[in-house]
């Protein structure tokens, strides 16, 4: 896939927090060859600079975020440290605006945007469902969306469908991905058959009982729900409908006519 001029190799993103161990972690990046890994400055900042030389080290191409920001005062200045520590302009923005169920700040999010891409920043904004809020920052110069499946870490899977689906078919051509919520493979493919571009997962894989079967497993179901996706499925019907000619054949429907 391709974001912002940049060529991705897979459609399965990887977080890098909360793994036990550093050896942990590159295991499961090494079974997921993710397109992209991220990393919170804010959050992983009492490890140093070891672990973010650490990641830039695997060659994957890098996506910082914000997280743990709650105005857009904090995000715009930790987004220019970032910008100075990785030598990059890609930008997870996170602003919390809730911290019970750490949802995004809808209103500190779209004047974020605005201000870091005049700035130059290349903002990937993590956001709910909510299709007014994606045209918003979409307005405000984001190029790429990050709407939540379900909350950061709660492992509900994707918890508004209608809102999901609603989302995708109104912004058919904008890159989207799903980031936070999922908890098992199958929300990932899930996702992908719906008609996102790519999963970021985190917590499922950090926290799974074995990280790298869980981050290959994840993998695995991306390719899976995109190569449905492509495949064309079928819709979903109320009733039944034979799947082989019935033509003398003598089922129920022939008895009660």
């Amino acid at each position: 896939m391709h974001l912002y001029d940049v060529e991705l190799t897979s459609r399965f993103w990887l977080g890098t927090a909360s793994y036990p161990s550093p050896q942990l972690l590159l295991e499961a990046v090494k079974a997921a060859r993710p397109g992209l890994v991220t990393c919170s400055l804010r959050r992983q900042g009492q490890g140093g600079g070891d672990f973010w030389a650490f990641l830039q080290a695997l060659g994957i191409p890098l996506l910082p975020n914000t997280a743990g920001c709650r105005s857009v005062d904090e995000a715009v200045n930790l987004a220019f440290m970032v910008r100075e520590l990785f030598a990059t302009h890609w930008l997870k923005l996170e602003i919390t605006g809730d911290d019970y169920n750490l949802q995004p700040d809808p209103f500190a999010l779209v004047d974020a945007t605005r201000e870091l891409t005049r700035e130059g920043f290349q903002i990937f904004p993590y956001m709910t469902s909510d299709l007014v809020l994606a045209k918003k920052l979409l307005d405000a110069g984001a190029q790429v969306l990050m709407p939540w499946g379900a909350p950061i870490g709660s492992g509900q899977g994707l918890n508004d469908i209608s809102s999901l689906r609603t989302l995708r078919q109104r912004l058919p051509k904008i890159p989207m991905v799903i980031d936070a919520g999922i908890g098992r493979p199958s929300h990932a493919c899930q996702a992908m058959e719906l008609g996102f571009d790519a999963v970021l997962a985190n917590t499922a894989v950090a926290q799974a009982a074995r990280p790298a079967a869980m981050a290959g497993a994840m993998a695995q179901a991306v390719q899976a729900g995109r190569a449905g996706f492509l495949a064309g499925p079928i819709s979903a019907r109320e009733l039944a409908q034979a799947s082989t000619p019935v033509v003398g054949t003598p089922f129920w429907h022939k008895e009660e006519s």
